[in-house]
Parts: structure tokens; sequence; C-alpha cells
């Protein structure tokens, strides 16, 4: 499997590292102390129009999201090969290797930019910054426990999504709490994805101080199994965060006034389906 992924790996990234200094700097960490405020609104369909300065999100199964931006892009985290019954391609997917529930080693090569989060040997990791114009992603590495309870360095990747001028990120199958350094290299996030499984990934006591660090101004919980896990989660944080449960997969998100409180968001996983002609 190990040599799989690294044939893989080196298909992919082949061709496409970016000088540094040649790269549009991130404005999440320039301005990680600044926190602008979001809007958030309820929409029908992936098909419908974005309005302007808005970004939708919506929860498709596990730890997989489709991130669109109103001119086109669409993005998917933890990508499977598998978002549900559409035509729909992505532009970018993200994957991390902690289970096939997070990755595929047979992307769909019409997919223009396919994201590991891990590098071709062990524990090298990898740097990706991935500018489209109008949306940025980039990744920050963390260690991750290997199949046979070893340790893989900078086996996940935390990824960023830059745009309009909003940071959402995606902690993926994170396995312990960031570094210092990690933090700081993550900057501001104002939407995040939280796994609360409560085992696979983190125990739920360190999940609570992760999200208590990051301060984003939405938390999007993932990964759970079961509503105990993530009843447990909500319980650790109705204290400091306004709970919003609304059964709906999907929010439109925009950068406007910060809410009262920071908000903790559940979305019900939806599998993307293409609305009737």
């Amino acid at each position: 499997m190990k040599s799989l992924i690294a044939c893989f790996l080196m298909l992919l990234t082949a061709g496409t590292a970016l000088a540094q200094d040649t790269r549009r700097p991130s404005h999440c960490i320039a301005i990680a102390d600044a926190a602008p405020g979001l809007r958030y609104l309820h929409q029908a369909a992936w098909t419908d129009p974005i309005p302007d300065y808005s970004v939708r999100i919506q929860y498709i199964a596990h730890a997989s999201f489709l991130i669109q931006t109103r001119g086109g892009i669409e993005a998917v985290t933890d990508y499977t090969g598998f978002v549900g019954n559409t035509r729909m391609i992505p532009d970018v997917v993200t994957m991390n290797h902690a289970h096939d529930t997070h990755w595929t080693a047979f992307p769909d090569p019409a997919i223009p930019h396919v994201l590991p989060g891990w590098g071709a040997e062990f524990g090298a990791g990898i740097d990706h910054h991935l500018d489209l114009g109008e949306m940025l992603v980039r990744n920050v590495s963390t260690d991750i426990r290997s199949q046979f309870g070893g340790s893989e360095p900078r086996g996940n990747s935390i990824f960023v999504f830059e745009v309009e001028g909003l940071c959402i990120g995606h902690l993926g199958h994170l396995h312990h709490e960031p570094t210092d350094e990690q933090y700081a290299a993550l900057g501001r996030l104002d939407v995040v994805m939280v796994p609360v499984d409560g085992g696979m990934t983190l125990p739920i006591d360190t999940v609570i101080r992760v999200v208590d660090r990051l301060r984003s101004s939405i938390v999007i919980p993932m990964h759970w199994f079961s509503d105990l896990s993530l009843g447990q989660f909500l319980d650790g944080v109705r204290d400091i965060y306004a709970i919003e449960v609304t059964g709906d997969a999907e929010i439109l998100v925009s950068l406007r006034d910060l809410p009262a409180r920071p908000t903790v968001k559940v979305l019900r996983p939806q599998w993307i389906i293409d609305p009737e002609d």
C-alpha cells in the first residue's frame, strides 16, 4: 500500500512546486488577530447561484464537504471518489490517508487539482499552496497514528481555504492537538470543520481545547458516528458557543457582522444530487 501511495503522489506532485517568493501571501495568517464576522443563510440546491461575497458549504458525508465559490470553483474535502449522484467534477479535492473514508488512490483524472495531505515519503509531509485566484488552498501538516499503533510524522493535513475574505479550515483526521507553531501557521479560521467522534481522532475534551484555542466564528462538527458523540461535544461547548441544529446539509457564509456568540452549526450530511431538469 505504501508503494502505491508513493507512486500515486509522485504522479500528482511532479512539476507542481511553486517558488516561495511567487506565492500570494495568506491573509488568514497576516491578519490572524483580526476577527471579521460572518453571516450565514440557507440555500436549497448546490446548482443555485451564490450571492456576492458568499461561499456555500455543504456537508456531504463523514469528513467530506463541498465548498463552492460564486465564481464557480468547487472544492471537496477528504475526497473518497464518490460525492453523490451528480455530474459535478470538483476543481479541487483534498485527501488524508487515515482510512479509505478520507482518500482514494484512483481520483477521477478529470479533476484538475488533487491534493493529498501526506508526502511521497514516509514522514516527509507535503506543502500545498494552490492559488486559483478566487480561492487559495494551503495546508498545515500534522502527525497521525499509523495503522499498527505507531506514528507517522506529518502524515495528516489541516487544509485551509481562503475565499471571499474568509478563512475556512478542515482539521482532517487530526490525532493530536496542534503545536503553537501549527496554530500560528493556520492563522485565523473563521469557519472550522472539527472531528467529534471522541476516539478515532481526538478525545472530546481535546477537541474542545482546540476549538477554544481557534476561536472560530462558526464550528461545524464532522466525523461523528452517532448522535451520542455529537451530543457529548455539544454539551461540552454550549456554555461558550451558541448551538444551532436545523437539519440542513448546507449553509451560505459571508463576511459580515460577527454573531453575538460564536456558533456551532450542526449540519446533517447529504450526498450531492443533481436537480431534475
